[in-house]
């Protein structure tokens, strides 16, 4: 699978899940993580869905994929936070919750003129 098609598969899932094809979403999800075991977006998505979907224990089998791909992204700190919140730990919440804002800080201070302009 190319890099086009990956992210292709990528955005045909999500489109499917805002349309409440949860099933087809979910499935082309696990094809993309089949056939790239490494992509941090497809697992990302993963994480993103079943969190949605209050599937827990996919949400952070998924995260923690994505974060083992990436751990320096502050999104999936964030997913990885707002898991661990639902699912009761709070001290595992606050580390990762921190380890994002820890980020948006360092990203602010690297683009500076992206926050002056108000561009997220």
């Amino acid at each position: 699978m190319t890099p086009d098609e990956l992210q292709s598969l990528i955005d045909d899932a999500t489109f499917d899940f805002t349309l409440g094809e949860t099933d087809s979403a979910l499935a082309k999800l696990r094809q993309a993580t089949a056939a790239a075991p490494d992509s941090f977006a497809a697992w990302h998505a993963a994480a993103e869905i079943n969190f949605s979907l209050r599937r827990l224990d996919e949400a952070l089998l998924a995260a923690e994929k994505a974060h083992a791909l990436n751990n320096q992204d502050l999104f999936i700190n964030t997913t990885l936070s707002r898991i661990w919140m639902e699912r009761g730990d709070k001290a595992r919440a606050e580390k990762y919750g921190a380890q994002a804002k820890i980020l948006g800080w360092k990203d602010q201070l690297q683009n500076p003129k992206k926050q002056a302009d108000g561009i997220n």
